[in-house]
C-alpha cells in the first residue's frame, strides 16, 4: 500500500539498443543502467527490433549500423516515421550510415561512458525542444 508520503520514481527515459556484439549490448546496459535510463530492450537483429518497436514505446534507440549482414535501414526509418530519437554506434564514422539518415547523431566506437552521457543527453534534450 502507498501512502501520500511516498515519492514516486522518476520516470527514466526508455532506451531500445540494437546491437549484435553481445559485448558492446552488455556494456551499454551497464552504462545506461548508471545513467539513468531504463533498456527497455537489446536485441540482435532487425527483425528483432522491428517486434519490440510495435509492442513497446521507446524514448531513444541505439542502433549498431551494422548488425551481421542485415542492414539497420529499417528500424532507423520507422523510428524517423514515429519521430522516435536514435542515435547511431558505429566505428567507422558517417560512411557506415545509411543515405536517408546521414545527419542523424553517431556515437563512434570505441566509446567512454562520458561519451554516451553527451550524446544522449544532448540529443534528448534537442527532441524535446521541438
Amino acid at each position: 500500500m502507498s501512502s501520500a508520503t511516498d515519492q514516486e520514481e522518476p520516470v527514466r527515459p526508455r532506451i531500445l539498443i540494437v546491437e549484435d556484439e553481445p559485448l558492446i549490448a552488455l556494456m551499454l546496459t551497464d552504462m545506461l543502467a548508471e545513467l539513468g535510463f531504463e533498456v527497455a530492450a537489446s536485441v540482435t537483429q532487425v527483425g528483432a527490433a522491428l517486434k519490440v518497436l510495435d509492442e513497446l514505446k521507446v524514448d531513444v534507440a541505439l542502433l549498431d549500423v551494422n548488425i551481421g549482414a542485415e542492414k539497420i535501414d529499417p528500424v532507423a526509418d520507422l523510428l524517423a516515421a514515429r519521430g522516435t530519437p536514435f542515435i547511431f554506434t558505429t566505428g567507422y564514422g558517417n560512411s557506415g550510415v545509411p543515405a536517408g539518415h546521414a545527419g542523424r547523431a553517431i556515437l563512434q566506437k570505441p566509446f567512454h561512458i562520458d561519451d554516451l552521457a553527451t550524446v544522449l543527453r544532448t540529443h534528448l534534450k534537442s527532441e524535446s525542444g521541438r
